[in-house]
């Protein structure tokens, strides 16, 4: 059943993302210019404010959540819009931005805006670590190197190139480790360099998960197999340039809920924030989320 698009919400834009403190104003002018009244307009200037804002902002239970900002924010605030009436729409102000990716929803702000003043509403799935829900893709590996231990300069100043750049620096030092994934009742065990838990099928802004789809009410755990560093960076490199070959660096499962445990325990990057431990539960939760997606062709 079809929601008809609000039009008026509150806007957060975190002014600390890649791109969030330049286009603020533009934003909140663009989206009033297109017909959306704003109930609120936010930029999160301070470090650990965002949590707070938005659970203030909710409180007034909005007809839509309009949040700028990558995919670690984005993240962050979708377990406030769980269970709620409040539509989700999105400007990817981040770095990688995989979640709009994902929906293709356009990465430029005037595209972006076009989807919330002229998209359609649908519900999407969100996937969960445990209890915590999340966007796109939370990662196991090399990823948490990158997203937990970049430098924000590097980040910032050079977007994707910076995170290819850190990859590469942490890859020297990185070792594999063993996967053990227990899905309908099967335990099975691989040797891997990474290993991602897919909602969406974009992960560092490539697109590497090709089965993930935040509407399939499945969750995806894919696995780099393999020993040597070389072998992810093969991987990468086929994935980006979308070679027949990718598909032999990888091994797929797939179901409502998987267990995933490594040797030794390892840290979890969910949508590029450091936030969790092995082991745990992937679940996939099934149309979590009302959310403005370009209009279907």
């Amino acid at each position: 059943m079809s929601m008809t698009p609000p039009r008026s919400g509150s806007l957060i834009v975190n002014a600390l993302s890649r791109q969030g403190a330049k286009h603020f104003e533009s934003a909140r002018t663009k989206l009033t210019d297109a017909g959306i009244k704003l109930i609120d307009a936010i930029a999160v200037e301070q470090p650990g404010t965002l949590a707070d804002i938005v659970a203030r902002v909710m409180a007034k239970k909005p007809p839509m959540l309009i949040v700028g900002g990558g995919d670690g924010t984005l993240s962050s605030v979708v377990d406030d819009l769980v269970g709620s009436d409040t539509v989700f729409a999105i400007l990817p102000l981040g770095t990688a931005n995989s979640f709009a990716r994902s929906l293709q929803i356009p990465l430029d702000l005037d595209g972006a805006i076009a989807v919330i003043s002229d998209g359609e509403v649908r519900r999407v799935d969100l996937g969960m670590i445990d209890d915590d829900y999340y966007c796109n893709c939370a990662a196991i590996g090399l990823s948490t190197r990158i997203g937990g231990q970049i430098p924000p300069l590097l980040k910032k100043s050079l977007g994707r190139l910076g995170y290819l750049l850190w990859a590469t620096w942490q890859s020297l030092r990185f070792k594999s480790f063993k996967l053990i994934v227990t899905h309908d009742g099967v335990r099975e065990e691989v040797e891997a360099l990474e290993v991602r838990i897919a909602n969406g099928s974009y992960h560092g802004g490539v697109e590497l998960i090709d089965e993930a789809d935040p509407e399939s009410g499945e969750i995806v755990v894919q696995a780099v197999v393999g020993r040597s560093p070389a072998q992810l960076g093969w991987s990468w490199f086929t994935s980006f340039l979308r070679l027949r070959a990718r598909k032999n660096t990888t091994t797929e499962y797939r179901g409502r809920q998987i267990r995933v445990e490594t040797v030794p325990p390892l840290e979890v990057s969910i949508d590029g924030e450091v936030l969790a431990k092995t082991p745990f539960m992937a679940r996939v939760a099934p149309m979590a989320i009302a959310i403005m997606v370009p209009p279907t062709a």
